[in-house]
């Protein structure tokens, strides 16, 4: 099973020395979270984009690791703005060939929420990247979501929180050129059990993961065991299932508060909880 996290330390100490760090630290692979840099960095801008994916997916290798996933630009979409809209849907299908380039398998697009026909909404807002799925030659991860109740400001579900409309999704699209991305961290903060959500989604839509703690409050994206989801049940399920996707980090800040001097140190302890944690997903059979 493929180990990676994201490399948001890059904006602290360069992108080039996080590969680095991350690569020395023992990963496997990187999450390129594109939706972190600004619309004139040269991974996004029209003219140099390809030129530096292509630069770092070499860096990348020199240094013994890949690009296994990234992640698109969000929200994916605000009603009634149809300019954001616009420019949005331009930047994802950017980050999609961005991270073909790169060289990831997939990349993570947020679905829409919206209170009426929320399911043909989605439909057709995913059925407009097939083509640049079959272009490229990427999946899109669909990634379950929560949001803030707007008068009472608490956390409720949102799109493809519950299992069930996540897997319905998934079908009516098809594995072809979309699969699912479980946001661990996700389904804790909506008030969904972890390990059903895995079952639910089963190996065939589930090739991709979000991993980080919370602890039920805050979107905390910190690494397990710092907050309070069970991490026996979450990867007990994921042995159930026998999983055979990749097993991505998205706990970045755990380290983005650590001193330059120490991050040595605790990307190693993130690989290693890492690993200890891929030991109890894997199948003895």
């Amino acid at each position: 099973m493929v180990l990676s996290t994201q490399f948001n330390v890059a904006r602290k100490i360069g992108e080039h020395k996080a590969i680095e760090m991350i690569a020395g630290a023992g990963f496997d692979a990187l999450d390129y979270s594109l939706f972190s840099v600004e619309d004139d960095a040269d991974i996004m801008s029209p003219g140099r984009y390809e030129k530096r994916a292509r630069q770092l997916a070499s860096v990348a290798g020199q240094c013994g690791v890949f690009f296994n996933q990234a992640h698109a630009p969000f929200p994916s979409y605000k009603a009634g703005d149809e300019s954001y809209n616009d420019k949005t849907f331009a930047k994802i299908v950017r980050a999609i060939e961005v991270a073909a380039i790169l060289g990831a398998s997939s990349i993570v697009v947020h679905p829409i929420y919206v209170e009426k026909d929320k399911k043909q909404f989605n439909m057709e807002f995913f059925g407009r990247l097939k083509r640049y799925c079959r272009q490229f030659g990427i999946r899109v991860a669909i990634e379950n979501m929560w949001m803030r109740d707007p008068r009472r400001g608490c956390i409720v579900p949102s799109v493809c929180s519950v299992p069930e409309e996540f897997a319905d999704f998934l079908d009516t699209l098809g594995g072809e050129h979309f699969t699912g991305c479980l946001d661990i961290g996700h389904c804790g903060l909506a008030g969904i059990d972890e390990a059903h959500a895995i079952k639910t989604l089963g190996r065939e839509r589930l090739k991709a993961l979000h991993v980080h703690d919370t602890d039920y409050k805050v979107d905390m994206h910190t690494l397990p065991y710092m907050a309070k989801l069970d991490w026996d049940a979450i990867t007990a399920a994921l042995k159930d299932i026998r999983y055979d996707g990749d097993f991505t980090f998205e706990a970045d800040n755990f380290v983005l508060g650590v001193p330059e001097e120490l991050l040595p140190q605790a990307y190693r302890y993130m690989h290693d909880t890492g690993r200890f944690l891929i030991q109890k997903c894997v199948s003895k059979e």
